[in-house]
């Protein structure tokens, strides 16, 4: 395994296209996508067609600096779920979106906060990133708090997508939380 980031309990690394299984997986739990799709599963075509391969050309577009990551535990070797780190598609390369999604077993065990701690660290000190951002719906108070814990503050609020408008609590909209390279320094 090609790791890409350790903690103290977790390893990152790229996937592979093996992985389909995994990310099928955590993406057919509905409580997994309850505030990305209502819980609607993805389909399997879509994750193997769609999905991986889009997380695959991301590691050569971004020169693997950048990405989508399988986390495991490092005690046994769990798929916990995956962490990003990557610009938006029209954004500068000093500033990048954090993100993660774990499965239901690896929920409340601070696992987001740990990957995602690291992956900060390492866009700051390694990565010559500027600003990472986070967006989340209003409603999904469990994310929102890690992005706190993290420093991240509100920077925005943002209007539902068309294609989120089925999510509980959508009439809410989204917020999207910043944390910069001083800020992070100085916390």
């Amino acid at each position: 395994m090609d790791t890409y980031l350790e903690t103290g309990r977790l390893a990152l690394r790229r996937f592979t296209v093996d992985d389909a299984d995994l990310l099928i997986e955590l993406d057919g739990d509905p409580a997994v996508m309850r505030f990305l799709t209502g819980g609607i599963p993805t389909a399997p075509e879509l994750v193997r067609e769609r999905d991986l391969p889009n997380v695959l050309a991301g590691y050569e577009k971004w020169g693997g600096d950048f990405g989508l990551f399988a986390a495991h535990e490092k005690d046994g070797g769990a798929f916990i779920g995956w962490f990003h780190l990557r610009p938006g598609p029209e954004g500068p390369p000093d500033e990048a979106e954090l993100g993660y999604r774990l499965r239901q077993a690896a929920w409340g065990r601070g696992y987001a906060t740990e990957g995602s701690r690291a992956l900060l660290e390492k866009a700051f000190a390694e990565l010559a990133v500027r600003t990472v951002w986070a967006a989340t719906m209003a409603v999904n108070h469990g994310s929102r708090r890690i992005m706190e814990k993290l420093g991240m503050t509100l920077a925005d609020t943002l209007p539902t997508p068309s294609d989120m408008e089925m999510v509980e609590g959508s009439e809410q909209g989204g917020v999207r939380y910043e944390i910069t390279q001083e800020q992070w320094k100085q916390r």
